[in-house]
């Protein structure tokens, strides 16, 4: 009878068909797996690809992202993981977008509090009018901010509801939304499905990694299953980069010239009673010298803060997490982690591909860490290298991720420097010319005489529209100027109808939609019937 790591050992010894190796687990690792089986396919035959996974008991999941962005329902739809059983295995919830509080001005100051990012686009009819112009002309309703002129899903999300029905399918509803859950049990399940796709899993600590005679990656030593080759490689293993970094020696770019927050203190806090409201969108609140996330999963909220320990140290930083908790943290102890922001300007060398946090980390504001994942498993799966020729796949791989690096890192350093707070260096920092890319700069000085328009956008290498662009830039209440008259604005009066029956309708779908906890405890109970208990 042969161990699992001796079956392990004979799918990567296998000399038939094309041999992929995954060096560790986590959501990067199993995600990666769960695609390639899919797209690729992983059988046993010798004309197959055959997809291992090798992954140590003793390393754990970072685990810091339980938010996602609207492109993981693709995901889970294409790697054949149905909505349900994602909600009930991962204790997932509903995330239609982000409340942004305090980032435009320090709390207690005169204005707007905060501002909300929702994932739904605004609204236009067929042959309508963009709306963007006409709101910053005036025509919604007096102090209306885009987001709940444009769409209706602050008010849904406000009022604590989801944002679709029981009966609606699976990854569809009438308003746009992504979810929260915890990352371990979402590594779990990725870890059983890709299993089931036919991909190979040893466990087993790797020790040491050999390089062939063309400075690429000829063999993982590992400490229980020995000595494991593949064709391709794919660098799973987190901020460590074993393969990418240590054995290859591929630089990585810090951009904490940029993003300043390099450490996070996290708690898992339950909530006061077994009936509270959930929120559907995560909670991003100011501080001093970074921010809070507060992210509501079905039996818990996942707090932590991010922050700079240029700015703080950590005995304060855990000072500002308690008492944005309160009362409900005091018997709880903060995990801490340390946060290498930035990102490898390669990540494919010759037979080696970065996946997650080998590849780099941009702080998880966003939510893009995830994101990064899924595009990085779509490019290795649809550009797989068939015939064994790497370099042209290695280069759109690289352009790829490269660009899309800098637009996220763009996306996001917009969210800090256009504060007014002048409270702590922290924030004054942020607003330094010098710490803004000189792209964001150009992107800015156009705006401040026209909104963003498509067309300033590359869809391929965007991980966000630009309605998301839209909706923080003027929710950091960014002042733009635009050309306006009769002429370049000639359906005024349509466009203010148009706000007016976006207020109406919103109105409505409150009343349609159930309340998220509502709607997550259907889910929950639709297993229960399923599995009869």
């Amino acid at each position: 009878m042969k161990t699992a790591a001796e079956n392990g050992m004979q799918a990567v010894a296998n000399t038939g068909g094309k041999r992929v190796l995954i060096v560790g687990g986590g959501t990067a690792g199993w995600l990666t797996a769960a695609f390639l089986a899919r797209t690729v396919g992983c059988g046993a035959d010798a004309d197959s690809v055959r997809v291992t996974l090798v992954e140590s008991k003793e390393i754990g999941i970072i685990g810091v992202g339980e938010g996602t962005f609207p492109s993981i329902r693709g995901t889970l739809a294409a790697i054949g993981i149905d909505e349900g059983r994602f909600i009930r295995e991962c204790d997932a919830t509903f995330k239609q977008g982000i409340k942004f509080t305090d980032w435009v001005r320090p709390p207690g100051a005169p204005g707007n509090d905060h501002y909300f990012h929702p994932f739904s686009l605004p609204s236009q009819r067929p042959g309508g009018p963009e709306l963007l112009p006409y709101w910053l002309q005036g025509a919604a309703a007096p102090g209306a901010g885009f987001a709940a002129a444009a769409t209706m899903q602050k008010r849904v999300a406000d009022a604590a509801h989801a944002p679709k029905r029981p009966n609606d399918a699976d990854f569809l509803g009438p308003l746009n939304y992504a979810y929260h859950f915890d990352a371990g049990k979402f590594a779990a399940l990725l870890s059983t499905h890709a299993q089931s796709l036919g991909v190979q899993h040893v466990q087993a600590t790797v020790e040491r990694v050999e390089l062939d005679a063309q400075g690429a990656i000829g063999a993982v030593h590992t400490r229980e299953a020995g000595t494991l080759t593949a064709d391709l490689y794919i660098d799973c293993t987190g901020f460590r980069a074993a393969l990418i970094g240590e054995a290859l020696g591929t630089p990585f770019r810090n951009i904490n010239d940029v993003l300043f927050v390099d450490r996070a203190l996290a708690m898992q806090v339950p909530y006061e009673r077994a009936d509270a409201p959930i929120p559907s969108y995560t909670i991003s609140t100011a501080h001093e010298a970074g921010w809070t996330w507060d992210i509501g999963l079905h039996k818990r909220r996942g707090i932590g803060y991010v922050y700079s320990s240029r700015h703080t140290d950590d005995t304060r930083a855990e000072q500002v997490l308690r008492q944005y908790i309160g009362p409900a943290g005091d018997a709880l102890n903060p995990r801490q982690l340390k946060l290498n922001v930035g990102y490898r300007e390669l990540h494919w060398v010759k037979n080696c591909a970065a996946v997650g946090l080998s590849g780099g980390f941009l702080e998880p504001l966003e939510s893009s860490g995830i994101g990064l994942i899924e595009t990085a498993a779509y490019l290795v799966s649809y550009l797989f290298p068939h015939s064994g020729d790497m370099a042209p796949v290695a280069k759109v791989y690289n352009d790829m991720m490269k660009a899309r690096y800098e637009r996220i890192v763009d996306f996001v350093k917009m969210h800090y420097c256009l504060t007014q707070r002048t409270d702590s260096q922290f924030w004054i920092d942020n607003t330094d010319p010098a710490s803004v890319p000189d792209s964001l700069r150009d992107k800015l000085s156009m705006w401040r005489n026209r909104p963003p328009h498509r067309m300033d956008f590359v869809v391929d290498v965007e991980m966000y529209p630009p309605s998301s662009w839209q909706y923080v830039l003027y929710g950091m209440e960014f002042p733009t100027k635009q050309y306006a008259n009769a002429l370049t604005l000639p359906r005024f009066d349509e466009a203010r109808k148009e706000f007016q029956m976006i207020d109406q309708m919103s109105r409505r779908a409150v009343a349609d939609l159930p309340t998220h906890r509502a709607l997550v405890d259907h889910f929950i109970r639709q297993g229960e019937k399923k599995t009869g208990t």
